[in-house]
């Protein structure tokens, strides 16, 4: 497996053999509520182009507190706490936040466009030339479940 990416904390290893199969900044209140920030760089990988090298160290919780039963969990190391990535319990995708999940970010391509901003967030909509949509980009496709 030719490694595109790698992050995790030192007790547990995560790695993505490809690219991204959608790369943008997100504004939706859950990113905003578990990251702290504004908006967040957020990467979808086919579920099976991200690996993990101690899954027995993963510790899961909703990724959406007032969605519980939603398809995302976050994944903690059970040793550091570190966020590792966001699991998709239907296997279609699995998420990395580069600049939370202990990837270089700089080496990530930068995110296409901006996903879930609306105006009710009381901030302007972005103006850095990359494409603004309520939810994610009109083409993206959920891949067929791992």
């Amino acid at each position: 497996m030719t490694t595109h990416y790698a992050g995790g904390c030192k007790h547990v290893h995560v790695t993505a053999s490809a690219e991204p199969i959608d790369n943008h900044e997100c504004h939706c209140n859950v990113c905003k509520s578990v990251t702290g920030q504004q908006h967040t760089h957020v990467a979808f990988f086919n579920y099976g182009d991200i690996k993990v090298d101690h899954p027995e160290k993963i510790k899961r919780s909703p990724f959406n507190a007032q969605n519980p039963s939603g398809p995302l969990e976050i994944c903690q190391c059970t040793d550091c706490g570190a966020v590792l990535m966001l699991d998709d319990k239907q296997k279609r995708i699995r998420v990395a936040v580069p600049n939370v999940m202990g990837y270089d970010d700089a080496k990530f391509p930068k995110a296409t466009y901006h996903a879930f901003w609306d105006e009710t967030k009381g901030y302007p909509a972005p103006r850095d030339g990359r494409p603004v949509f309520s939810g994610l980009q009109p083409s993206f496709t959920w891949p067929t479940p791992a």
